[in-house]
């Protein structure tokens, strides 16, 4: 299973010394970092375009100068950080380096020691920028969330009632017309279903805007995940198979995997949504897949008895990766109808759980949405 979250740490080494390039490459890959080189400035562009964590520049290339390429490659990957290499250490190339928005710049030959610390260095500078850019995102998300706890008192009602009002009145005509001579009735009730329709579809979005602002108490118990995924498969069999959609299960409703500690009507809800947008991505004829599986403990979480992990992909057409940042966003949709809550909604109920949301490439070229949660003690 692909981990985006796993990748290792790109190193963009830019030197036209093939050797060293080799034997730097060689020293940083063992270290866990993926390498890629270039002899020239004009093979650098295109790497960096695809992304970088880390540049080592040589400050003198055969097309041109390290401390003018270091700008250019900030410009193409905005969070990665430029290492500059030279083979003399004088005031002047320490000054050469900052101007040029280097972190940091070593003298060739550097020793193996030297080399990594200051690869962990601009790597530390590097997630810096990740986290702050997380911040800012959780920011404007709670910025977002305050202006939702704002409208949900009047939509509350401004809205419910006069849908109430229009249901009400709706299902008067309804049974009206229903008097009238049956040939007459379909031109009559066709429009009425449409109308009712709307309104049902109203009242979610106002449901989805309630739960988000206040969601209920979270008392967990423990549920067997393999049972709630079957249960939710078997709910969606027949869209699935309205569809013309192959639904393949990787799930043992048995009690083979362990249980979570979580709320199974919340879990439920969450299952749903991200199998129900599984369908409507896949094209006709094309396959959902879902799995379920246990994970040890992890180092970095102590004393959590491991997890229980649900991934649903489907073979549609994917999710991009500038998509991928904003999708849990409140109010964030790709779609022609709807609040635009629902994937948000999905992400609350999973923090709340104390587990993860991730979205992967799926096999197929589709999207891989991977659920984990912390089981029960």
């Amino acid at each position: 299973m692909k981990e985006h979250a796993a990748q290792r740490p790109r190193i963009l080494i830019v030197d036209d010394n093939a050797g060293l390039v080799d034997n730097l490459a060689e020293i940083l890959e063992e270290a866990g970092y993926a390498v890629q080189g270039a002899a020239s400035c004009a093979a650098a562009l295109p790497l960096a375009r695809e992304g970088f964590d880390v540049a080592l520049v040589d400050l003198r290339l055969p097309d041109g100068d390290g401390t003018a390429l270091a700008p250019r490659l900030k410009d193409l990957s905005p969070d990665g950080e430029v290492v500059l290499l030279t083979g003399f250490a004088t005031l002047e190339s320490a000054v050469a380096a900052v101007r040029a928005g280097a972190c940091a710049y070593l003298v060739k030959p550097c020793a193996t020691r030297e080399l990594l610390v200051t690869v962990e260095q601009a790597m530390r500078q590097v997630r810096l920028h990740a986290e702050k850019r997380e911040l800012a995102r959780k920011a404007q998300m709670a910025e977002k969330l305050a202006a939702v706890g704002t409208m949900t008192a009047g939509l509350s009602h401004e809205i419910r009632n006069p849908l109430n009002a229009a249901v009400l009145q709706l299902s008067v005509l309804e049974r009206r017309l229903q008097r009238l001579p049956a040939e007459a009735q379909g031109a009559l009730l066709e429009p009425l279903t449409l109308v009712k329709d709307e309104i049902r579809r109203l009242d979610h979005i106002l449901e989805d805007f309630l739960q988000f602002a206040r969601p209920r108490e979270f008392v967990p118990r423990p549920v067997a995940v393999g049972s709630v995924v079957a249960r939710v498969l078997d709910l969606l069999e027949g869209e699935a198979e309205r569809r013309r959609l192959t639904v393949v299960r990787a799930v043992d409703p048995e009690g083979a995997l362990p249980p979570v500690a979580g709320d199974e009507e919340r879990l439920r809800q969450v299952l749903v949504n991200l199998t129900l947008n599984a369908l409507e991505a896949t094209p006709d004829g094309g396959t959902i897949r879902v799995a379920c599986f246990g994970e040890p403990p992890a180092p970095e979480r102590p004393g959590e008895p491991g997890r229980v992990g649900i991934s649903i992909e489907d073979s549609g057409p994917g999710i991009g990766a500038g998509l991928r940042d904003r999708i849990f966003e409140p109010f964030f949709t790709t779609k022609a109808k709807g609040s635009g809550l629902g994937l948000s909604i999905v992400h609350a109920i999973v923090a709340q759980h104390g587990g993860t949301i991730s979205i992967e490439d799926g096999d197929g070229g589709g999207a891989r949405f991977v659920l984990r949660l912390p089981r029960a003690r």
